[in-house]
């Protein structure tokens, strides 16, 4: 079973190793860089060896390690100059997993900011594109969306549309949030439900390009669209449902990512134990 949670970097980037093993993580997912600016301090050539050096040890398949994008771009904006630094900064985020050897970097699918689905989608299947020309083998997944207002991305069929246009095919795969698929509509509380979304997707996506489970439980109702985590089991979807997803990615060998938050109620190292024990 491949299943870990995203880790922190703090200190130096081979930390995220330390952090992935001492919560027992046979995956995991990591920023890059601080995620809540447009800067990035160049990977020095120590960080770089430190941290394949640590992964290779800790015996964590690298196809079960994924990076995720910083939270300022918005790959769908009409902006030309929030749009031309969105694109720079994925490619360079490619550019980095590409240096620390890890295959998969999630990207949101950002906002059109009232422009309309159409405008914003060809601007995001533009700057993907641009992304996908870079001459390595880091994969970008597209992450399904809540549904917030101005989004795009939520509906399997409108994803499925997206990606599609997307080349060279072999640069682009999937990220599957369940707390966004939730309350973005599709319903995943039972086993029979889960197996209904995934084959929905199957049919307008294709379960071969979905690479990574970000596995959470959802704050909010069924379809309220509110972009908020919670523990798995304790929220919208609840037990049954989270069972039913383990154990689907389980089945494909899909590597399992939590996003879970930290507080009083449970930290990292309880909510994998609870998704291991749902497998």
């Amino acid at each position: 079973m491949q299943i870990g949670c995203h880790v922190s970097i703090s200190g130096s980037i081979d930390k995220a190793v330390d952090n992935a093993v001492e919560r027992e993580c046979t995956a995991f997912q990591i920023f890059t860089r601080n995620p809540r600016g447009w800067n990035a301090k160049e990977l020095s050539k120590e960080d770089i060896a430190n941290f394949k050096l640590k992964l290779k040890a800790s015996k964590i398949d690298r196809f079960a390690t994924c990076a995720h994008m910083p939270y300022l771009p918005n790959l769908a904006s009409p902006k030309d100059d929030g749009f031309e630094k969105s694109i720079k900064t994925l490619i360079n985020e490619v550019e980095r997993c590409a240096q620390l050897g890890i295959p998969y970097l999630v990207t949101h699918l950002g906002s059109h900011l009232g422009t309309g689905d159409e405008a914003g989608i060809k601007r995001l299947v533009e700057g993907l594109t641009r992304a996908g020309k870079t001459k390595n083998d880091v994969m970008i997944l597209l992450e399904n969306t809540a549904g917030q207002k101005n989004s795009v991305g939520s509906d399997f069929k409108q994803l499925g549309e997206i990606f599609k246009q997307l080349k060279p095919a072999k640069k682009f795969g999937v990220c599957i949030d369940s707390c966004h698929a939730f309350v973005s509509g599709y319903d995943l509380r039972t086993e029979e439900k889960v197996k209904k979304v995934f084959s929905e997707f199957d049919k307008f996506v294709g379960l071969e390009h979905l690479k990574i489970l970000h596995l959470n439980d959802a704050k909010g109702d069924l379809g309220c669209n509110l972009d908020r985590h919670y523990h798995l089991g304790l929220g919208g979807i609840g037990e049954k449902g989270i069972s039913a997803i383990v154990k689907f990615a389980n089945k494909k060998k899909i590597p399992i990512i939590l996003e879970t938050p930290i507080d009083d109620e449970r930290d990292d190292f309880e909510n994998i134990r609870v998704a291991k024990g749902f497998a």
